[in-house]
């Protein structure tokens, strides 16, 4: 969790020391400041008519400058369009606006703008403002999302507040309000560091069930017409996650097409759960409740929760689930469109190898072999013993050539060595060839299996891989670096491969979009084996590649090849 999302729950938590609404209110502001980096944060409370502003607390103006201000705003211009219009207004110059009203003498400057409602009991209560975002030149929509996260958790706080001060059995409910924003801004902030939708979809069900104190989670993602029993947290029937139905006729498929929360008390309901969905798996709940997963109006899938573990699902767990599973939609739909990026890449990385075969293929040996068929044919025309012989020494040298040139393609796709003799060999192998291109090439290859330290050699997979990406990165060097030499190093220890590529080449700038797929295919032979990859380069100052995997092995079991963990 970052420095904001630790700050936001931390404030959070400490109202739940004093139950007091000025208490909240404070802490509501200092939160929404920290969270998006606003340099001014100030949160309006409406009058009895709800027409105007009857309180405005800021944060970010000294006393000396609100002093110089005069009267504090009471809802007019921008400010009242929230009013007017209770939803999130986010701006880049807010001078900009048609409502703008303009600022008082001696007002500090402010461009960037963002504001969101803040409801208590479904009744507007006031709209919390941020403006002048320091780290960027405007609010996003991450921010927006967090504050307007922070905004609902915030009506829920003032909601408890205000008519259960003081009472413990209240207490605990806010405490799991609080709670629940923990849970909720985690999911949130793992949209900056994790695109992994497997981790995604752990980290959605253990926290949305804990949220809610239910005994099972499930993720339904839709797979076209059908459902994925994607992932799950508390009570599962064995081999349960992985299984699909049908969309028809489930409860999730009333719920997606509503676009609403739906009850298993409801009595359709409860026939689609039993003769539709998870009741048809096998499992069997006496409450629960389908959210929809939606993210930009798409539907990505549902939250299944069945059985509070306490004393039933109440509106206010309806509530937190369905904030909750906004900000869990917009993580799935970004690990998905990260997935599907990686796949086309990937595919694209594919086609444009076999690309080059086919055209090494038809220029080079295609070619050479219809030259040849030419030359016999035209010497059998002639019928003379010196033309015939003549042509059968040049084809017999031609085809000396192109049997050279095949083997060594079918090398590149896939050398024999490194099935016969082991990844160290193949790997020294491949340097050689590079070698004998004009790359000057210095290795050094240091496997423990392959030098008698461990009996089992490396999983297969991972071999393919090492020779792949070492072979990607070389080839990367000289095609479009165009390096004069490079530096390999293969090293294994402590239960993983190290794999170091360095070239003195032209450089490039890894963070700017490029037609090749050489990096993406690295990548994506690391990710699958759960390794990491860096690319450290810049235009003049050549390229390292690094990449560490774990070491899966290879070990006998009658006659299967199984791979195991380095250390078992």
């Amino acid at each position: 969790m970052d420095a904001a999302t630790r700050g936001v729950v931390k404030v959070a938590r400490s109202v739940l020391e004093q139950l007091d609404v000025e208490q909240v209110l404070e802490r509501v502001l200092e939160a929404a400041r920290e969270l998006t980096d606003a340099r001014f944060a100030a949160l309006g409370v409406l009058d009895e008519s709800r027409s105007q502003l009857g309180r405005f607390l800021t944060r970010g103006i000294d006393e000396p400058t609100r002093r110089l201000i005069g009267p504090l705003p009471t809802g007019r211009g921008v400010l009242g369009e929230l009013i007017r219009n209770p939803r999130p207004l986010r701006i880049a110059d807010v001078g900009s606006h048609p409502y703008s009203y303009g600022f008082p003498m001696g007002h500090p400057p402010m461009s960037s703008f963002l504001g969101v409602p803040i409801l208590v009991a479904g009744e507007p209560y006031g709209n919390l403002y941020l403006t002048e975002k320091q780290s960027a030149p405007e609010f996003s929509e991450q921010d927006e999302q967090a504050v307007l996260l922070l905004a609902d958790f915030a009506g829920l706080a003032i909601d408890h507040a205000r008519r259960f001060s003081g009472s413990e059995a209240q207490r605990a409910q806010l405490q799991r309000t609080v709670d629940a924003l923990d849970a909720t801004l985690q999911i949130a902030h793992a949209l900056g560091g994790e695109t992994d939708l497997g981790a995604i979809l752990e980290l959605v069900a253990k926290r949305g069930r804990a949220m809610v104190s239910a005994r099972t989670l499930i993720i339904e993602l839709l797979r076209g017409e059908e459902l994925e029993l994607a992932a799950g947290a508390g009570e599962l029937p064995s081999g349960l996650i992985g299984q699909r139905v049908p969309l028809e006729n489930t409860v999730a498929s009333a719920a997606l097409r509503t676009g609403q929360t739906q009850r298993l008390t409801d009595r359709l309901n409860r026939a689609r759960f039993d003769q539709h969905g998870l009741g048809h798996l096998g499992l069997s709940a006496e409450d629960g409740m389908v959210v929809p997963l939606m993210f930009r109006g798409r539907s990505s899938g549902v939250l299944v929760v069945l059985d509070s573990l306490e004393s039933g699902f109440s509106a206010d767990h309806q509530r937190l689930l369905e904030s909750f599973a906004a900000s869990a939609a917009t993580a799935v739909a970004t690990a998905q469109s990260a997935a599907d990026e990686r796949r086309r890449q990937w595919v694209a990385a594919a086609e444009s190898e076999r690309g080059r075969w086919a055209r090494e293929l038809h220029d080079e040996t295609l070619q050479a072999l219809g030259n040849l068929r030419l030359v016999l044919s035209g010497a059998r025309r002639r019928g003379e013993p010196e033309a015939m012989s003549a042509a059968i020494a040049q084809a017999l040298e031609q085809l000396d050539f192109d049997i050279t040139t095949l083997r060594a393609l079918i090398t590149e796709l896939r050398p024999a060595a490194l099935d016969q003799l082991g990844l160290e060999p193949a790997l020294m192998a491949l340097v050689d060839r590079v070698r004998r291109g004009g790359l000057d090439v210095d290795a050094h290859v240091e496997l423990e299996s392959e030098r008698g330290a461990l009996s089992a050699r490396l999983a297969p997979e991972l071999e393919t891989a090492v020779y792949r990406i070492v072979q990607e990165a070389l080839t990367n060097a000289v095609k479009h670096g165009g390096a004069s030499r490079a530096s390999v190093e293969v090293l294994e220890a402590d239960g993983a491969v190290a794999i170091t590529v360095r070239d003195d080449g032209s450089g490039f700038d890894p963070q700017a979009a490029t037609e090749g797929f050489g990096v993406a295919g690295m990548r994506e032979r690391a990710d699958i084996l759960r390794g990491d990859l860096s690319v450290q380069s810049a235009p003049g100052a050549g390229t390292t590649v690094t990449v560490t995997l774990p070491a899966e092995r290879r070990v006998l079991d009658g006659s299967e090849t199984v791979p195991v963990a380095a250390d078992g």
